[in-house]
């Protein structure tokens, strides 16, 4: 029988089992890297068992969902608050391992009809919004929290004050941003994969799309290796490892995304202040803590840490034009340089509307007790950092219409030189 010939029909129970193996699977690497990770950041030191929930909140954020804060000790203190932060190692984790399973059994056929691929991909997205519920329900906890020795301390005793602040997903957003999720994934899936059938509906859109998917996927891949060789640097030479290693299990692409749009001339606007902060590179940290929202940019960087941040520039324009010609290289030499830029043009646009929210971090946390509120040094914090998205849209459209078009060229005269 033919490697590609098509494979027997399997039982719908086999369907389903697959589907449920390929969500664990993907869960299950996912909870793996948010523990170390967590690990690394001193989560071992949470109370017993506080562990878990925490746990099951980190993939909740993992997947594009919501955890609010809150807390309260009866009519005279509480707490208000929010968290806004993906952590980007974890979601990228779960999204490959959910993209390979997905793909794994399509490769064994030549033709897949649009019935027979919502079909599968129906199964995954039950058992994922079961499993997704779950978690937030999960994520919830109360801690109490110590008010000190100082004034807040003292109102606190005086009046019978024990503050409680704690967490919880908001289930219904959480379960409809992680269908979102599942399906983002499993499209881009689709679209980068080199055996997986389309349906004929879509067929005329393969030759398009693909190589540039390819492509644009490649870069954001390559980038998060260039940060991780960085941050391992980093690690063996200026200590602070297990901070370090935090970084890298948690939010490594959040930092390697950042630098790349930067590296592209984007602007992200922030500010931190509190005993919050950015740990990774602490420049980001040093620029952004300001009385008001700070600009972080190319000149930024370089007028606060030295010319030596310009270097962002180079290696985005290397990266990004290697990516025009891995797009070129792999489409149809008919295909004229004009529409090589247009469709890097176009999926470097997608790829930074896709990086720029999901690498944005908003978080705050604020203590009041009879209405005296940001009391208590620990207590009270802010971190602000998001893109000046529009800016970097028309950055990113601009450099793949420029290295498209000069990628299209560099590869179309070497096919000349080898013929």
């Amino acid at each position: 029988m033919s490697a590609h010939s098509p494979s027997p029909p399997r039982s719908p129970l086999h369907n389903w089992l697959a589907a449920l193996a390929a969500v664990i699977a993907s869960l299950a690497a996912m909870a793996v890297i948010a523990t170390l990770g967590l690990w690394a950041a001193g989560a071992a030191d949470l109370p017993e068992g506080a562990f878990a929930p925490v746990l099951a909140a980190v993939l909740v954020l993992a997947v594009g969902g919501t955890v609010r804060l809150s807390g309260d000790a009866g009519g005279l203190a509480g707490t208000e608050g929010g968290l806004t932060v993906i952590p980007l190692s974890v979601t990228l984790t779960g999204a490959l391992l959910l993209g390979w399973c997905f793909l794994r059994p399509l490769h064994r056929r030549t033709v897949m009809g649009a019935p027979g691929l919502a079909a599968w991909a129906a199964r995954i997205a039950v058992v994922w919004i079961l499993a997704v519920l779950g978690l937030a329900l999960a994520a919830r906890r109360t801690f109490e929290v110590s008010l000190g020795d100082d004034l807040l301390g003292d109102l606190g005793e005086l009046f019978g004050v024990t503050p409680t602040v704690g967490f919880a997903a908001d289930v219904l957003p959480t379960v409809l941003i992680g269908l979102v999720w599942l399906a983002g994934v499993l499209l881009v899936a689709l679209l980068v994969s080199h055996g997986a059938p389309l349906p004929p509906e879509l067929m005329r859109f393969q030759a398009g799309a693909r190589p540039a998917a390819r492509a644009t996927l490649g870069l954001l891949l390559v980038t998060v290796a260039v940060a991780l060789g960085v941050a391992l640097a980093v690690a063996a030479t200026r200590g602070h490892p297990a901070e370090t290693f935090a970084v890298i299990l948690l939010g490594l692409p959040n930092v390697a995304w950042l630098g790349l749009t930067v590296g592209l001339g984007a602007t992200w606007e922030g500010r931190v202040e509190g005993p919050f902060g950015l740990p990774m590179p602490r420049v980001l940290d040093e620029v952004l803590r300001a009385p008001e929202v700070s600009e972080l940019n190319l000149g930024a960087l370089a007028d606060h840490d030295g010319a030596r941040w310009w270097w962002l520039l180079v290696i985005a324009a290397v990266l990004v034009l290697a990516t025009a010609c891995s797009m070129a290289a792999t489409s149809p030499a008919r295909v004229p340089p004009w529409q090589h830029a247009l469709r890097l043009a176009v999926a470097l646009a997608l790829a930074v509307l896709t990086v720029g929210p999901t690498a944005r971090v908003s978080a705050r946390i604020g203590l009041s007790v009879l209405g005296i509120g940001d009391l208590g040094e620990g207590l009270t914090g802010q971190v602000l950092l998001e893109p000046r998205l529009w800016s970097a849209l028309g950055l990113a459209l601009l450099w793949g219409l420029v290295t498209g078009f000069a990628g299209a060229w560099a590869v179309r005269f070497l096919r000349r030189r080898r013929q």
